[in-house]
């Protein structure tokens, strides 16, 4: 029989609830929301037994410094180019064959992602994924999610592979004095990885709807009646002044993207003077064209048609960018007015896309929200610096017919120099040479040192919110220790499943931390679960480090939606996707790899 809860654990459990509430609302974003847990578990100190030095061990904790340190090498990674030029790779081995293309994505980006954080890798991916996808006529939404999901099930083959990884290792190392080694996870991973990746390629590719059309990126955004050309007349009151001057003068909503002028082709920045005899290209509706041509003195030209092609080329000098608001972005809840993006990237926003729909009209004043796409027309300069400010992902390059992008010599580059390091620090910690945060941080100061990556990049790399959402909600984890929770829901499921098998309950359990990963981030379930999963396994008489894998490879099953993962929300906009089009795929995976997981851990670990 089952007594009641002590009233400590009512008191966590109460904090839990709340907690999760936060998670799921985003009333705050969830950093405020996990150090505000950290802050009332200090308060609550009579009932949580957290007090002040147990409540900050979570900055000190091997997890937060390990994955803070995973996030510098893999912008390191990234920067050398490795990634891109593997991906000019891709491109000869596809060569022109869609199913080549999709076996090659899940194939690559799964073992990837087991060393190298799934995010850059995913960030990287998508404009290449999306090139090769219009070259092969096949269109991008069959194969970003499948992008996103590959990396998430190749985060389970090494304990580096996710964030999640690592804190549920430093979390069973403080529940029982075990912690999961470099490869613990590697034989069930490559079982889930392989299953996965089945399933994407036979089930998911062909089951995705084709929410974008194989056209280029002046169609995708249904630009065709927005975009023309008009020419500056002598009498025009527009001669002599800036572009910026010009649409303020005449106060409609134009936007002047291009001047063609003689035999150049030049982009327009605000700055940028008018002359008689100037062709303009504009965006505009069809009743702002009006207001436009009338107050300037202009000659509309019918019959100049505004494709691609005619943005981009000459080449060098503007270029067409999709690009979408990256998770926590400055950006969102701005507008272009109050943004001044222009100002900022000398580029002009042409149209929004959130989910399905489109945005042309009264652009300036359209909110920004995480997760939308938006087309740009700028400059390939200013394309380095959109890839580099992280406001912004880009996620498309305009680029002429038969453009080949070309790369230095590799051994002139610092990418064997990075990826000497990244090899060194799992090399390190496999071998029990050094413990995985001494590892990684010494990987990030031979990267610093060598030049792969400066200082002042290092820290921009890092994801802050993450950071301080694992120092804040690890606590909470020792909480529910402490008080007692852990062990009344332990006895509570021996209780209430007596006749069940332990490998029910591993199901159970790993089931329960897939659904709350979709719904308050894979970091916040492996923490609540955790501590309860081991519990009931002693209480069962199961194995308790089999009931930690379930739990840890069950927070990496956020497939349902598009805000579980944060590669989920970047492939939202450009693939177009809606959000059934993740419960429409990511369900039958979450529910498929709930019975073959299980199964493998207890063939493998012996539940």
């Amino acid at each position: 029989m089952v007594t009641a809860p002590p009233t400590s654990a009512l008191v966590v459990f109460a904090l839990v609830a709340v907690a999760v509430g936060l998670f799921v609302t985003e009333v705050v974003s969830p950093d405020v929301t996990a150090l505000s847990v950290l802050v009332a578990l200090v308060l609550l100190e009579p009932w949580t037994g957290v007090g002040p030095q147990a409540a900050l061990s979570g900055f000190a904790s091997p997890a937060t410094i390990t994955i803070l340190a995973m996030f510098v090498l893999s912008a390191g990674v990234q920067q050398t180019g490795a990634i891109r030029r593997l991906g000019a790779l891709v491109a000869e081995f596809v060569a022109g064959d869609r199913r080549r293309l999709s076996t090659a994505i899940v194939a690559m980006t799964g073992p990837l992602a087991g060393f190298v954080n799934n995010t850059p890798v995913v960030a990287m991916f998508i404009p290449m994924v999306t090139e090769l996808a219009d070259e092969v006529h096949l269109s991008p939404s069959k194969l970003l999610i499948p992008l996103s999901y590959a990396s998430m099930l190749g985060g389970t083959l090494t304990l580096i592979g996710t964030a999640t990884n690592v804190l549920a290792s430093d979390l069973l190392d403080e529940l029982v004095g075990q912690s999961f080694s470099m490869f613990s996870f590697t034989p069930l991973g490559v079982v889930v990885l392989l299953v996965g990746s089945a399933y994407l390629l036979l089930v998911a590719v062909p089951l995705l709807p084709e929410r974008i059309e194989v056209v280029d990126l002046v169609s995708e955004f249904g630009l065709e009646g927005y975009l023309h050309r008009v020419y500056v007349r002598r009498r025009s009151p527009l001669i002599g002044l800036s572009v910026a001057e010009a649409m303020e003068e005449l106060d409609v909503d134009v936007d002047i993207i291009q001047i063609v002028r003689g035999e150049e082709t030049l982009i327009a920045p605000v700055d940028r003077t008018i002359e008689q005899q100037d062709v303009l290209t504009v965006r505009a509706d069809r009743d702002a064209l009006d207001a436009f041509v009338a107050l300037g003195a202009l000659r509309r030209l019918p019959q100049a048609r505004v494709t691609e092609r005619e943005l981009v080329e000459p080449e060098g000098l503007g270029t067409l960018v999709e690009a979408s608001i990256a998770r926590k972005s400055a950006l969102a809840g701005e507008t272009l007015r109050t943004a001044e993006l222009r100002r900022r990237y000398t580029d002009t926003v042409l149209a929004f896309r959130r989910g399905g729909d489109l945005v042309h009209e009264d652009i300036a004043d359209f909110e920004m929200s995480e997760g939308d796409g938006l087309l740009l027309y700028t400059t390939q300069e200013t394309v380095d610096r959109l890839r580099s400010d992280g406001d912004l992902l880009v996620t498309e390059v305009a680029r002429l017919p038969n453009h080949e992008e070309t790369f230095p010599p590799l051994f002139e580059t610092k990418a064997p120099l990075a990826i000497g390091v990244v090899g060194g620090v799992v090399a390190l910690a496999a071998l029990d040479v050094l413990p995985i945060a001494i590892a990684a941080l010494a990987g990030v100061v031979a990267m610093v040192v060598g030049g792969v990556i400066e200082t002042r990049e290092a820290y921009k790399s890092v994801d802050w919110e993450v950071i301080l959402l694992l120092a804040g909600i690890i606590p909470l984890g020792l909480a529910i220790q402490s008080s007692g929770g852990a062990a009344y829901l332990g006895e509570l499921v021996a209780a209430a499943a007596p006749a069940l098998p332990a490998l029910v309950v591993l199901g159970a359990f790993y089931l329960l931390t897939g659904l709350l990963a979709n719904l308050v981030t894979p970091v916040a379930s492996v923490v609540l679960v955790l501590p309860i999963a081991v519990e009931t396994a002693a209480n069962v008489g199961a194995d308790q480090f089999a009931f930690a894998l379930g739990v840890t490879f069950g927070a990496a099953t956020a497939f349902t939606t598009p805000i579980g993962y944060q590669t989920n929300l970047m492939v939202f906009a450009p693939g177009g996707y809606r959000f059934t089009d993740y419960v429409r795929v990511g369900l039958p995976l979450q529910l498929l790899l709930t019975v073959v997981t299980p199964v493998a851990i207890d063939l493998l670990y012996s539940v």
